[in-house]
């Protein structure tokens, strides 16, 4: 295997991971907003979702065989190229089709825009693994500025995502992203530094599931750590914001909207920023990688108060008030910092852990069980929220975080 050219396919790698970051920010805002505009319930909603996450379970199950088998850039390329066919046959839905035809439409879209974004994910991260210098915590360093800067990137994502709609629409919206994207990939294609792996044609689908109990345990410690943020993030809080600012007006909606595309722009660049920072805040520098185990087991149970103590004040509350919305957005915010440390420090060890010849096979399983996690959340979601309000998805979260915590536990044993 030749060595890639550093910096300068890092640097490559990363813009195109932010480019189809930014788009699938924007693009999960656009269509929680529009659809909940036109009257979708809170299930109908979290159905939106469901395919986008269902394929990226069996996405990355597959694409670290498919990398490994036919190279890094090929699974780059291929995300980027499914993401702006997804953004230019959502320019076709019709407004006139029956809520059941536009549900099954738009699942069918975000399923290719799941597979788009997984490819992607696990061929950038990958990367990271050959690429980053082996001295110190530079493999800590550069993992957590890829992850913690395409966060802020998506982030900023939801915001624009949510500005658009209220300004030129869904369809223009998305048929400039399409655009911008399609762009970003041709330059992609033409400045790519040589080096990344081209594949082996001897890999195995097989080799897809570890042998290392450490990849194991930290892959299910990752299912119920974006579990237990999906549960809230991808329909309650923003469902239970839009209830409480709009006021049914068109002007009202607007605001609404900017408004909550705003928070969730400020929690995700909070959340990538504190994962870029986290190699300083746990001086990974100068520790060994047992600190660092010890750091993620630590973390995890940090995070467990946050959804019991607002989902005790929500339950308590009993209607939305000025009050619990300022306490909701601080806790959340408090969430999405601890929960940023958790997985960078998760994003590190997945890398730590494996090898560089079984790289793709292992952050793909990794990421299999991210997306499965996201999934469980997604559906959870739409159903707890039906059920039983904000209150049920955030408690809901505490018992998912609990279950992460299970999972860290074991992690380091072997």
């Amino acid at each position: 295997m030749t060595q890639p050219s550093g910096l300068a396919a890092y640097v490559a790698v990363t813009a195109a991971y932010w480019a189809f970051m930014l788009t699938d920010g924007a693009l999960r805002m656009l269509v929680l907003l529009h659809f909940h505009g036109l009257g979708f319930s809170p299930v109908q909603l979290a159905y939106l979702f469901v395919l986008y996450e269902i394929a990226g379970v069996v996405t990355n199950l597959s694409a670290g065989w498919i990398a490994a088998r036919f190279g890094l850039t090929s699974t780059l390329y291929a995300g980027l190229t499914l993401q702006v066919a997804a953004l230019l046959a959502l320019t076709q839905l019709d407004p006139a089709w029956s809520v059941a035809a536009s549900v099954a439409f738009v699942m069918a879209v975000q399923g290719v825009s799941g597979v788009a974004k997984d490819l992607a994910k696990m061929s950038s991260k990958s990367a990271v693994k050959l690429l980053a210098p082996k001295e110190g915590a530079g493999l800590f360093r550069w993992v957590a500025l890829l992850t913690g800067s395409k966060n802020a990137v998506k982030g900023l994502g939801f915001f624009l995502g949510a500005v658009l709609l209220g300004v030129v629409g869904f369809t223009a919206s998305v048929t400039g992203m399409a655009a911008l994207l399609a762009l970003i990939l041709l330059v992609i294609i033409f400045k790519m530094p040589a080096g990344l792996p081209t594949g082996r044609k001897d890999a195995k689908f097989k080799e897809v599931f570890s042998k290392n109990p450490d990849v194991n345990w930290l892959s299910f410690a990752r299912l119920f750590l974006f579990g237990a943020r999906d549960v809230w993030f991808v329909v309650g809080i923003p469902i239970y914001f839009y209830a409480v600012l709009s006021d049914g007006s068109e002007s009202g909606n607007r605001t609404a909207f900017f408004l909550i595309g705003s928070f969730m722009a400020v929690w995700i660049i909070l959340y990538g920023g504190v994962q870029a920072w986290a190699p300083k805040l746990l001086k990974a520098a100068h520790r060994p990688a047992d600190q660092i185990i010890r750091d993620a087991r630590t973390w995890a149970l940090a995070l467990v108060a946050v959804p019991v103590i607002l989902a005790a004040l929500t339950a308590l509350s009993g209607a939305p008030a000025p009050w619990l919305t300022v306490i909701l957005i601080t806790g959340l915010l408090i969430f999405g910092a601890i929960f940023a440390v958790n997985s960078a420090l998760h994003s590190y060890l997945i890398l730590a852990f494996t090898t560089d010849d079984r790289v793709t096979l292992d952050v793909g399983f990794y990421y299999m069980s991210n997306a499965a996690g996201r999934l469980i959340g997604t559906v959870l979601s739409g159903a707890s929220y039906q059920l039983g309000g904000l209150p049920l998805c955030l408690a809901t979260a505490a018992v998912m975080v609990l279950l992460s915590v299970l999972g860290t536990a074991r992690l380091g044993r072997a």
